[in-house]
């Protein structure tokens, strides 16, 4: 199997092993490696995001890791834009791009390319929400579908976010969401991709995920989280989602106790690779769908 020519693209949920494929891969094809993960573009926090280490870093080059201040937010567009410039000075070094993570919104953007929709006032941001609020979602998605009937076949009725967004993008500009999405340019054919999703079990995700927090407690989470505070980051931007740093803070008011905290944020990354999961089944479905076990027998046919 040749994969000179592809762009690979390895996702898959949190704890499944991506990034260590995705430098097996990189091993095989001579490839470089571009991050994928909304969370591991911030260069304050390495260990509760599980940054490639030094020692990785140092065997296979490694691109949009670590950044970008904890004090900015960073959208889906301009993730983008530095992800094609990537994509193409790595080809330009007769290389092979390896874009790995979990934020399914970044693949995405990348395979079916980013609608230019024009940004949505505050005013009507809050137009949308509030009814959305006052009506609730049942009332609220017919009240969409009577103004852009577009969207029945294309947005499910107990989407919130989708049947918000279409519904202040119609107020905003009066397009239908669909009509933009179909506008959207196209960066790079679909053969052009190689596309692999690591479909690990659920108990499996657990087993891993009480290994890495106890991992990360050890390298030193408490203390980064303790950097971050001292930052003074506003509880809006978006690194503040970040699983860890509001559990591993209530450790503060003796509230609870340190296996308490583990606990908490095993929890909360097992519910955030269950999203993934049901992701990549919504978004995914022409994805390769490989086991952990079937990972090194896919290594051996590639080269």
């Amino acid at each position: 199997m040749d994969l000179k020519s592809k762009i690979i693209l390895i996702s898959g949920p949190t704890a499944s092993g991506k990034s260590k494929f995705a430098l097996s891969v990189a091993k095989k094809v001579n490839g470089e490696i571009i991050n994928a993960d909304s969370m591991q573009i911030f260069k304050e926090i390495k260990i509760l995001n599980v940054r490639p280490s030094a020692k990785d870093k140092s065997k296979i080059k490694h691109h949009l890791y670590g950044f970008l201040s904890v004090k900015k937010n960073f959208s889906v567009g301009e993730w983008l834009k530095k992800c094609l410039k990537k994509i193409s000075e790595i080809k330009k070094r007769k290389k092979v791009p390896i874009i790995v993570g979990g934020t399914g919104l970044y693949f995405k953007s990348l395979v079916d390319g980013l609608a230019k929709i024009p940004n949505i006032s505050k005013r009507n941001r809050d137009k949308a929400r509030n009814l959305q609020k006052k009506i609730g979602q049942k009332n609220f998605y017919k009240r969409l579908i009577k103004l852009d009937p577009l969207c029945k076949n294309n947005i499910n009725i107990n989407d919130q976010n989708r049947s918000i967004r279409a519904y202040e993008v119609y107020i905003q500009t009066n397009k239908s969401l669909n009509t933009w999405f179909k506008n959207t340019k196209i960066h790079f054919q679909n053969e052009e991709f190689e596309k692999i999703f690591i479909n690990i079990s659920r108990d499996k995700v657990v087993k891993s995920l009480s290994h890495r927090v106890d991992k990360m407690i050890k390298a030193g989470a408490i203390q980064e989280v303790k950097r971050f505070n001292k930052l003074k980051v506003k509880k809006s931007n978006s690194s503040f989602k970040i699983i860890g740093i509001r559990e591993i803070n209530e450790l503060k008011s003796d509230k609870t106790n340190l296996s308490l905290v583990k606990e908490k944020i095993i929890i909360k990354t097992r519910q955030y690779a269950k999203r993934q999961m049901t992701w990549s089944r919504g978004h995914m479905k022409d994805w390769q769908k490989i086991a952990p076990n079937k990972l090194n027998s896919y290594l051996k046919k590639i080269s």
